[in-house]
């Protein structure tokens, strides 16, 4: 039996870590129960490794592998099996050098597997953490049918293009968050050292202000006097927001929320039928079947509201309804990729439908981001000008006030 280090919480909720053998996850998971014990994650912990390699694993248990790099990684992996190179010598040599610490481990804990005796995909299935169920069912299908060397070959294609699509609509939507940022500061920069000099100039005045002064000379009495208050909302509600968001319930409103947004649904919408369309499609090509594709693509979509409707597409290809039929009931999948899996599943192409139902939403979300960020960056301005206009007139209002007075 492997050797793993895992996380659990025990009935009051607390994290506990520690090693112990098993067979696999579920072998764990059942040993941890009779613990009261409830497995949060496990990761293999190579026979090879001295005890500064399991401290060192233990250090970086905490989260999973960048995506960018385990998309180098399988280019890499690709390239060297291509190259005519043995899996283990590739392995060895990929766990070498400068690489991420968490994935350098599970590299040699693939190695030691194979060494063992296990297959590769039974090697990746003993590091959830690094290789999801994705992964492992393609280089499965790879080893059962002989071309793993083309199986790895899609799969540094598809992380390589899910990696440029998940870049350009975080670009889309980081930008307005960076500009609000800006604004923020700009602004409480005004409140902070601007207006209280202006009102000593009014108060010296004695004259009653206009309510629209007072309503900025209120504000910047309350961010001089509370700024903590102020500071923990800056800091507390986008971290409160990324913590809440993390929770399954919390996750399933804001996916829900940002697919039907105005502006960056319809962004949103294309990038996640974009990446199932694209799983779909790697997986049918490679072997895997209809049900199981279905199954690993509706929890790899990236939105709940897409994962929910494949989870009832597949419950419904199951009793033998082909997949075209329930997605048609779905609201958030588009009419023409319904049009599009119906003409694949007729003509016996929908591994090759799924690919350009993918390229197409693919080259849409480049050009709506590209379109997007034309568009906001004036109205982001505009809004920031508009906003600063207002604490200007604001302030200058009762200057000019005291301009007609003196005439």
């Amino acid at each position: 039996m492997a050797k793993f280090r895992f996380q659990a919480k025990n009935s009051t909720g607390a994290v506990q870590t520690g090693f112990i053998e098993g067979r696999d996850e579920t072998d764990i998971t059942i040993k941890l129960k009779t613990q009261n014990l409830t497995l949060v994650k496990a990761q293999a912990a190579p026979k090879d490794l001295t005890d500064a390699g399991m401290d060192a694993l233990n250090s970086f248990m905490a989260g999973q592998v960048p995506s960018k790099e385990l998309q180098i990684f399988t280019r890499q992996f690709s390239t060297l099996i291509n190259s005519g190179i043995a899996v283990n010598d590739a392995l060895k040599m990929l766990s070498e050098g400068k690489r991420n610490p968490q994935l350098k481990l599970a590299t040699i804990g693939v190695r030691t597997a194979i060494e063992n005796g296990k297959s590769l995909s039974e090697g990746m299935a003993l590091s959830p953490l690094v290789f999801d169920k994705f992964y492992i069912n393609m280089i499965k299908a790879g080893e059962e049918a002989g071309i793993l060397e083309g199986i790895l070959n899609r799969l540094a294609i598809y992380l390589e293009k899910s990696e440029k699509i998940k870049k350009q609509v975080k670009g889309a939507l980081s930008y307005p968050a960076v500009i609000l940022f800006v604004a923020s500061v700009v602004i409480l920069g005004i409140l902070l050292f601007v207006i209280p000099k202006f009102q000593a100039i009014f108060a010296s005045a004695g004259r009653e202000l206009p309510a629209v002064t007072q309503l900025v000379v209120n504000m910047s009495s309350f961010v001089l006097k509370k700024w903590y208050i102020v500071l923990a909302g800056v800091v507390g509600i986008p971290i409160g927001i990324k913590q809440w968001s993390n929770t399954p319930d919390g996750k399933k409103i804001l996916d829900r929320t940002l697919i039907h947004a105005p502006v960056f649904g319809d962004l949103i919408q294309k990038s996640s039928v974009a990446k199932m369309t694209r799983t779909l499609s790697t997986l049918l090509s490679s072997g895997v079947g209809v049900i199981q594709a279905l199954d690993i693509a509706s929890k790899t979509a990236g939105n709940c509201v897409i994962e929910e409707a494949l989870e009832r597409c597949k419950e419904n290809v199951s009793q033998g309804k082909p997949i075209a039929v329930p997605l048609a009931r779905e609201k958030a999948i588009p009419d023409m990729v319904v049009q599009m899996i119906t003409i694949g599943e007729q003509s016996g192409n929908l591994d090759g439908m799924l690919a350009k139902i993918a390229d197409f939403y693919e080259d849409d979300v480049e050009n709506a981001v590209k379109s997007m960020t034309s568009l906001i960056e004036p109205l982001m301005m505009m809004f920031l000008g508009v906003i600063i206009a207002f604490l200007v007139i604001a302030m200058y209002l009762p200057i000019f006030d005291m301009a007609n007075g003196v005439k």
